[in-house]
């Protein structure tokens, strides 16, 4: 009986072996290369139409790093204009993204002055070029690119925060190139989204009784009145709604997304180690100029669709100020949709609902346009 019964267990007991792993494959990480290689392979595209590309492009006269990924390279492109000025997302994609490649092919873009794109370039001679209108005219070669790479009229954008400025800016000079904008933290009127949420900070640090926040924040007011805050000032400003949650909901910092970035497979170590020195250096540069110029609520009309991306708790570009902006524009469509447990960056808070958000409200514009696999 005794015999019988192994003889029976042991094919069982050869097909578990068959299915478990070296025991060298479950270690633990011991380096950041191992540690990138686990997150390469678990987001690896294996379909035949598949993409999968991190390479440089000569845009602006200088070389600037992009991402290319998606499982079917006949899906509709979505270019990501990320924010900050110099707060990349192409690092941190391997953790939200992946979704969105079933249904898009996602472009990201390490801008002149962050990421991959500020360590390839002499940082001295990028600073003169930092520019919003410099920035601007990259956007449009770089969608021009695009349209040529991949034979394609339209593409979607989607910018966030700063991004969303020259995302915006895409939709009001070159609507014809998009299928739609897709706004996210959307800029609209940078000196009264200050002044939310320097109110913001305030109240919530006179409800927490926070002495220090609240000495720090009364020693930059009147803040954002008559003329635009100091860098100093904004950044004092940013660090006190970060902390009461009004950047990542329920979190006093983004810290728990931005390490994220050392797990990326994109980057070099050399490309981590400077990441955030770009990032520096933009906002310096460019946040001056961003500040003094013309709100965008000057933008009344779009003659594409939007898409508008909001988190319910954001008060770094106030989502309020874009509801107010969303609901005087004239469009030939446009949705508002709101993430009610997200501030600043649905994308990484909640990136589920991003998911259905775009696959619900964008791909199916691209899908009347005839712009889907068959």
């Amino acid at each position: 009986m005794a015999t019988r019964w192994i003889a029976a267990f042991m094919p069982m007991l050869a097909a578990l072996s068959a299915c478990a792993p070296p025991a060298e494959e479950g270690s633990t990480p011991r380096t950041r290369a191992e540690a990138t290689e686990i997150v390469s392979g678990l987001r690896r595209i294996v379909t035949r139409e598949g993409v999968d590309r991190l390479e440089s492009v000569r845009i602006g006269e200088i070389d600037q790093w992009i991402s290319i990924r998606g499982t079917d390279r006949r899906n509709p492109l979505l270019l990501v204009i990320h924010g900050g000025p110099g707060y990349v997302l192409m690092p941190t994609s391997w953790y939200f993204q992946r979704g969105w490649e079933e249904f898009f092919t996602v472009v990201n873009w390490d801008q002149r002055g962050a990421g991959k794109t500020y360590v390839a370039n002499d940082s001295v001679a990028l600073g003169s070029t930092l520019t919003v209108e410099r920035m601007a005219r990259d956007a449009e070669e770089l969608i021009a690119w695009l349209r040529r790479e991949f034979a394609r009229d339209r593409i979607f954008v989607l910018g966030h925060s700063w991004g969303s400025l020259l995302g915006l800016l895409i939709a009001e000079r070159h609507p014809e190139w998009l299928h739609a904008y897709i706004g996210m933290g959307q800029m609209i009127d940078f000196l009264e989204s200050e002044r939310r949420g320097w109110r913001f900070a305030m109240e919530s640090a006179r409800a927490a009784k926070n002495g220090g926040a609240i000495a720090a924040l009364e020693a930059i007011a009147p803040y954002a009145t008559d003329t635009p805050p100091t860098v100093k000032a904004l950044l004092v400003q940013r660090r006190w709604v970060g902390h009461f949650g009004g950047l990542i909901y329920g979190r006093a910092d983004s810290s728990d997304f931005t390490r994220g970035v050392s797990l990326s497979p994109e980057y070099t170590d050399e490309d981590v180690r400077r990441a955030w020195i770009g990032n520096k250096l933009s906002v310096e540069r460019l946040f001056p100029e961003l500040l003094a110029q013309q709100s965008l609520s000057r933008i009344t009309e779009l003659d594409c669709p939007l898409i508008l991306l909001s988190g319910r708790h954001d008060s770094n570009v106030s989502s309020i100020v874009a509801e107010e902006w969303f609901n005087r524009l004239r469009a030939p469509s446009k949705t508002l949709v709101w993430f009610e447990h997200s501030a600043h960056e649905p994308l990484s808070e909640e990136p589920g609902r991003m998911l259905l958000a775009l696959v619900a409200h964008a791909r199916p514009i691209a899908e009347r346009a005839g712009d889907v696999p068959p």
